[in-house]
Formats: C-alpha cells, structure tokens, sequence
C-alpha cells in the first residue's frame, strides 16, 4: 500500500492549486483525478471556453452595431465551426502551459488518472490500487443538474460541456435557467444567428443581484433578439415532427415552445455520490454537497474540502484555488485561514457584463434594516459617452454612519474588469471620502467609482467632466 501525507480527489482549480502549495511545502501528495482532463471544469468546459467565445460573439456584434458615423463595417461570412474549432484549440494550449506542464515540475506530487471512492477511513482505492495519507482534500467539483423533465432524457439535451463544444449552429435553442451560464451562452448564440428563448422557473432573471441592475441586462438582451420569461415551470418534452418540443406552465396556462436545442442550465450538483463518504463518515447536506468549516474541515477531522463540491456560499475559479492553497496552510502548518466570501467579486460575462462585490441592498436591509444607497447611470459616464456604451449603471451601498463602502454593483462594458477597484476599496474598508481623494483616469469607465461616490454628497449633473 502506498502512502502519502495528502491524498487530493480532483483535478480542477482547488485540486491544483492544493497540490502546488502541498509541493512547495515539501509534502508528499497524491492527486487524483477522473472524469474531465487536467484543469477540470474552468479550462475545459467552462470560463475560458464560455469566454473565447463571448469574445468572438461581441466582434461580431459590434462590427453590425458599432452606430459610429462615417465608419461603414459588414459581416461578409461568419463559420461557426471555426470559431468553436479555434475556441477548442485555446483550451488545449491553456490546458496544456497551465497544467499538464505544471505537473512534471511537482516533485514532491504523484499525478493518477483514476476513479477514486473511499475503502475505509484513510484508505481509497483508485484503478484497482489502495492508497492511504493522513489527510484527504475532496475537490471533485460539480455536475450540471438535469431538472425533473418528463421525456427530458429520451428527447435528448445539451449542457454547457456540449454547448461549447458544438459545431453547427441550431436554428431555435431554448435554455432552461436564468443564471450565468444560461445568459453567456444564450447571449453568444443569438449572436451568431440562432433564435433564443430563456425560460426561468425564478419571478427575476438572476434574482441574487441588484434588480434595477439586472432588469437593464434583461432589456439588453430582449434588444438583441433573446425572448426571456420568468415563472416557469417546464413540464415534460417530446419529439414532434423531428423537432423537440418543451411544454412548460406560466402561472395557470400552459404553453408549448418547439425548438432545435434545449440547453439546460439550472444549477449545479456536487460530485459526492461515487466517493462513499459514508466509510470515513464525512457528513453532507441535503444538496449532496460536503459540510465544512470556515477552514475548509469536514466533521471528520483529518477529510478537508474546497470548491464546487462543499457548502461554500462561492463557487467561482478563484475561490477554489485561494481554497485549495488555504487549506494546506491549515493542514500542514497549522493554521487556521479562510476566506471572507463577501470581499469576493463576481461576474456575469454578457455584454453589457454584470459585476457585483460585498452586499446588495436587500441584503444589507435584511441585516441591519437601514441602506445607504445610490445608482449612477452611465449617460453620467464621460468615457460611456465617448464609446457609446451608456446603457449601464453603478450602484454603491454604504454603511449610513460610518460611510464605509460595503456594496459595489455594476452593469457595463467589461463591468467584470471594473469590478476590481470595487473590490480593493470593500476590502480594505474604505469610506466614501477615501474614493474622493483619489485621482482616477480621465476618460475611463473606471471613474464610475468615484462618480458613485461623489453622488452621495453632489448632483452630478452640476459637475463639470474632471470630477
């Protein structure tokens, strides 16, 4: 039986960046991986392929729409199975300089392709070979959830893994969910040409971020083509005439939408199911995800857990990774880190993106019954002008008596690369009177900050462009 002092179950962002920590401490360490290739859902079939072809999609569409006078552009040919063939092509070499060549440098890692389930309480077993470690970090990740659907099966559907990945276009594709991965890729194939309807069991498309925010993205999109109806309930599927054929509920009526594809995109499950926990009796919820701590321990002492298959309330690529390299720390050296999810930027990668750090206004309503809150549109936005992009917002939430900065929310281009500022300032606490002290770039959407700020104490409609 071989043994290692850390056995990591996974492949992805969390199990990588464990076992690159794990190597640096001079640890032996096993890392286990099955299912999708090195690099597990991000580089494979998710942020970066989703992105790429985000990127193409807005080419495309700001060579049709760019509105600037004297400038005539047109679309001569557009080959979607290049566009996913170059999309695959960039995921292989990500896949290849961020992980199949970091392995070799890990001395101190041993790399398995296997399936591994737990044979007792630090044993698992993995291609017929038992192996045991004082410690074991779960970071299997999650996989797309197939909603209750009767004939869902039989009529046959797609996930985000095969929506990347297909190569002719559908005339008609109808998505199931109302969350990021639902309106990047509804967003990406209506641009390309295909006609797409988003059905949302939830009353708000998103509903976890700001609605006034989310309703403007919701125009957006219906704008560009995309038909999007909430309070839906969808009941079963079936084949009709060669075409796949959804019937859904909207309240008391029932309705029936004929399509080419159905991407599902409701949520995600943890992989747990094949690792029997039962046997080392690591405790899970009622979503089959891993119960941890703050530090990332599960009920048993020496079984940790990071990423997409824990109760963690991100489930975000960067997290997973800080996650994989905190829990280390903590199994190794003792400590005892962890992360304040709520100094966590997030985004959605439409165009206009949404961004969104710290607390909403419900949120902080819901907390301390009180909310400090201002919405700046874009038309206020000297560098949104220039580029003719003022459909979007920022909205700024603060604590009414200290004025620290406690929520950042942003509709715009890029909002995912603004955000970022937003996120220094919540970390750090910083109030109100630090932004106005600052000297940002004229003209830049990232001066949206400070307008934000500055909306708290002036009418910005009386200032002059260099606030």
């Amino acid at each position: 039986m071989k043994k290692f002092d850390v056995i990591i179950i996974g492949g992805g962002a969390g199990a990588f960046a464990a076992a690159i920590k794990a190597n640096e401490l001079g640890t032996s360490t096993a890392i286990i991986n099955y299912g999708l290739p090195a690099g597990g859902t991000c580089v494979n079939v998710g942020c970066v392929p989703s992105k790429v072809l985000l990127h193409a999609a807005e080419v495309l569409h700001q060579t049709r729409t760019h509105g600037i006078p004297g400038i005539e552009t047109s679309v001569t040919n557009t080959d979607f199975k290049k566009v996913v063939e170059d999309e695959l092509s960039i995921v292989e070499n990500f896949r290849a300089e961020k992980y199949e060549k970091v392995l070799p440098r890990l001395s101190h890692v041993t790399y398995i392709e296997g399936k591994a389930t737990f044979s007792a309480k630090k044993e698992i077993t993995v291609n017929g070979e038992t192996l045991s470690a004082d410690h074991f970090i779960i970071a299997t990740g999650s996989t797309a959830i197939v909603p209750p659907i009767e004939g869902i099966r039989e009529v046959g559907y797609l996930t985000h893994i095969e929506a990347l990945k297909l190569k002719e276009l559908p005339k008609e594709m109808v998505c199931v969910g109302g969350g990021p991965v639902a309106l990047e890729l509804a967003q990406v194939y209506a641009r390309f040409g295909t006609k797409v309807t988003i059905l949302q069991r939830n009353e708000r498309i998103f509903p976890h971020g700001e609605k006034e925010l989310i309703d403007q993205l919701v125009s957006s999109l219906e704008k560009e083509g995309i038909v999007i109806k909430t309070n839906v309930s969808v009941k079963s599927a079936r084949i009709e005439h060669g075409r796949k054929v959804l019937s859904y509920t909207v309240g008391e009526h029932t309705e029936e939408i004929t399509t080419d594809a159905i991407l599902l995109a409701a949520g995600k499950t943890p992989n747990t199911v094949d690792l029997h926990l039962e046997l080392p009796g690591v405790a899970t919820n009622e979503k089959k995800a891993v119960i941890v701590t703050k530090t990332f321990q599960t009920n048993v002492s020496h079984v940790f857990a990071v990423g997409d298959v824990t109760n963690l309330p991100m489930r975000l690529e960067t997290t997973a990774g800080h996650e994989g390299t905190l829990v280390v720390e903590n199994i190794i050296e003792g400590k005892k880190d962890t992360i304040d999810y709520r100094t966590v930027p997030y985004a959605i990668f439409t165009d206009p993106g949404y961004a969104s750090v710290g607390v909403t206004e419900d949120e902080q309503m819901k907390e301390t019954g009180v909310c400090a809150c201002r919405t700046v549109p874009f038309t206020q936005i000297p560098k949104a002008g220039i580029i003719r992009r003022t459909e979007g917002f920022i909205k700024m939430g603060i604590d009414p008596k200290t004025h620290v900065i406690v929520g950042v929310h942003i509709l715009a281009p890029n909002a995912a690369d603004l955000i970022m500022g937003a996120t220094t300032l919540i970390k750090n606490k910083n109030t109100i009177e630090d932004v106005l002290s600052m000297e940002p770039v004229f003209p830049t959407l990232s001066e949206a900050i400070k307008y934000a700020a500055l909306s708290f104490t002036k009418d910005l409609s009386q200032l002059s462009c260099c606030i």
